[in-house]
């Protein structure tokens, strides 16, 4: 059921969400977190629809915010779903005005009590996510470098405002790359003397594993810069052979260990609601992501 609301108050949406939840038959106990997406009418649409998405792992109260032109009247708008090929429940808020100066204030009486609240930005995050009026409502906040026209400085103006329950989505790229390199020093009795990661000159991906590299073998680790989207391959240099994982195309690569026989394992990239689910199934603050910014901006990767 949908329920459009125009000039409308958080205590009129909060109605209209009982009266649609009772018309679905959809009670709010199943829900387990609110999720808070703070973005702009470009990208509204594909964002609510990977939260919709998520929501079938993570049943979520989804609270999509527009933050439109500060002057003028305060003005507010809603849009109220329930049920719609979804486990959850999507409220979506166009705020203007006056109003954008406290759009926590209509947050604020929507989310869902004694739950986790995690606000996701899809595109250009704020300076210090924690400091964020809407932020601070979260105890996770996810930004996206890849989503802004200047992926590595925004990894890093993020990095620099950190505080636990930050994480950026980079981090999370970087998840199955981890997980190779770890399996394959788990089959080598080698020391890691040095290595390389090849990637096109933007990636916060490759940033990042770096960092968690170097911070966790105590080794340098070279970055290689070339033209292309995604890391084409990592190799860490051991008195044994090489470890190498080198990209094959875009959805496998080569794995190879010294003393074992290659083989292709596969690598590709993972939708937006993937990556969010990731994140989801872990509420406390990541240490490991934290200990790698840090080292990531004092050694100036």
């Amino acid at each position: 059921m949908e329920i459009a609301l125009t000039k409308t108050n958080s205590s009129r949406i909060a109605r209209a969400l009982v009266k649609a939840r009772s018309a679905a038959g959809s009670p709010a106990m199943d829900m387990v977190l609110t999720l808070l997406v703070v973005t702009d009418d470009e990208n509204v649409s594909e964002a609510l629809k990977t939260a919709t998405t998520l929501s079938r792992e993570h049943p979520s109260r989804v609270i999509g915010v527009i933050l439109g032109d500060g002057r003028g009247a305060a003005e507010l708008n809603a849009k109220v779903r329930v049920g719609e090929n979804s486990s959850g429940e999507s409220i979506l808020l166009r705020i203007s005005g006056e109003l954008t100066k406290h759009a926590e204030s209509v947050v604020l009486p929507l989310l869902l009590p004694d739950s986790p609240v995690v606000v996701w930005w899809p595109g250009k995050p704020p300076a210090n996510p924690s400091a964020d009026a809407i932020g601070r409502l979260a105890r996770r906040r996810l930004t996206d470098a890849e989503a802004t026209d200047s992926p590595i400085r925004s990894l890093k103006a993020v990095a620099r405002a950190y505080q636990p329950g930050d994480t950026d989505l980079s981090w999370t790229r970087s998840t199955p790359w981890r997980a190779l390199l770890a399996a394959a020093l788990d089959q080598t009795t080698g020391t890691v003397t040095g290595g390389t990661v090849t990637a096109g000159t933007g990636n916060p991906v490759a940033i990042l594993l770096v960092s968690w590299l170097e911070s966790r073998l105590k080794v340098p680790i070279k970055r290689k810069r070339i033209d292309t989207p995604q890391i084409a391959s990592v190799v860490l240099h051991t008195a044994e052979g090489d470890v190498l994982i080198e990209r094959v195309d875009s959805v496998s690569c080569h794995f190879s260990v010294p003393g074992s026989s290659p083989r292709e394992v596969p690598l590709g990239a993972r939708p937006l609601a993937e990556l969010l689910a990731e994140d989801l199934r872990r509420l406390d603050a990541d240490d490991v992501y934290a200990q790698t910014i840090q080292y990531m901006l004092e050694e100036d990767v």
